[in-house]
C-alpha cells in the first residue's frame, strides 16, 4: 500500500466558524445584562430594543443607558455614545482587506456589523477565506445573540423593580471594567485609562451627568493616540543602527 492509498485524516475545519460563534453566544449574556438595565433606566421596551437593532456597539449603548440612569437628557446621552460608536470607523481599513472583491452594496451592508469582536476574530486568522468567515460569524452572530439577549433582558426588565434592590446598579461599571481590562495590557491602554479616571475624577462632583463622560472619552482618545505615537519613536529609536 502506498502513501497515496492510505486514508487521510480530514483537516481540523471551521476555527473562525466555531470561534465565531462561541464568542457570539458569550456576548449575547452581556445583550441581556444591558436589556435589563435599559429598561430599568427608563427606556421603553421598544426603544430598548430599537437602540440594540440600529446602535449596535455595546459600549456605546450602556453609556447611553448609563446617563440617562443618572438621570441625564437624552442629548447628554448622544455625546458620548457617539464617540465611542466613532472607533468602529478604524475598523474599517482592516476589515475592507477581507471583502475587497465584493460589490459596495455588499460592503455596505456588513458595515452595520464592523465592531471590536468581529473585526477582532477576522483579523487573527491567517487566509482570507478563515478571514471572511470570522468575521461574518461573530459579526452576525453577535447581532442576533445581542439582540435576542436584548429583548429577555428588557421584557424580565420590568419584573426586577429597583436595580440596588438585586445588586445590578452595580452592573454598569462592572461591564465598563469588563471592556477596559483587555486594553490595560499594551502602554497606550494604561495612559488612556488614567487620563479617563483623572479626567472623571475631577470632573464628575462639578459637571453635569453625561458631560464628565463624554469629557473622558475624549481626554482617553488623545492619550491613547500620543502614547502610540510616542511607542513607535521609541521602536524606530531602538531599530536605527
Amino acid at each position: 500500500m502506498t502513501p497515496a492509498d492510505v486514508p487521510q485524516k480530514p483537516a481540523a475545519r471551521g476555527p473562525a466558524l466555531r470561534d465565531g460563534l462561541i464568542l457570539a453566544a458569550t456576548v449575547g449574556v452581556v445583550g441581556v445584562v444591558f436589556g435589563v438595565l435599559a429598561r430599568t433606566s427608563g427606556l421603553s421596551l421598544a426603544k430598548t430594543c430599537a437602540m440594540s437593532l440600529l446602535v449596535f456597539t455595546g459600549a456605546s449603548q450602556f453609556a447611553a443607558a448609563s446617563v440617562i440612569n443618572g438621570g441625564g437628557s437624552s442629548v447628554a446621552a448622544l455625546g458620548p455614545a457617539l464617540l465611542l460608536a466613532s472607533r468602529n470607523a478604524l475598523y474599517g481599513p482592516v476589515v475592507a482587506r477581507f471583502f475587497d472583491d465584493d460589490s459596495v452594496p455588499r460592503r455596505l451592508a456588513l458595515a452595520h456589523v464592523v465592531i471590536d469582536e468581529s473585526t477582532g476574530v477576522g483579523a487573527a486568522q491567517s487566509e482570507r477565506s478563515e478571514q471572511r468567515i470570522g468575521f461574518l460569524s461573530s459579526g452576525i452572530g453577535i447581532y442576533v445573540f445581542w439582540n435576542l439577549g436584548t429583548l429577555l433582558g428588557a421584557t424580565v426588565g420590568d419584573f426586577i423593580g429597583n436595580l440596588e434592590q438585586w445588586g445590578l446598579d452595580a452592573a454598569f461599571p462592572a461591564v465598563y471594567v469588563a471592556l477596559l481590562a483587555p486594553h490595560l495590557a499594551s502602554h497606550p491602554g494604561r495612559v488612556s485609562a488614567l487620563i479617563a479616571a483623572a479626567i472623571a475624577l475631577a470632573t464628575v462632583p462639578v459637571l453635569p451627568i453625561g458631560i464628565p463622560i463624554l469629557i473622558s472619552t475624549v481626554g482617553a482618545a488623545a492619550g491613547a493616540i500620543v502614547a502610540h505615537r510616542s511607542d513607535l519613536v521609541v521602536t524606530s529609536a531602538q531599530d536605527s543602527p
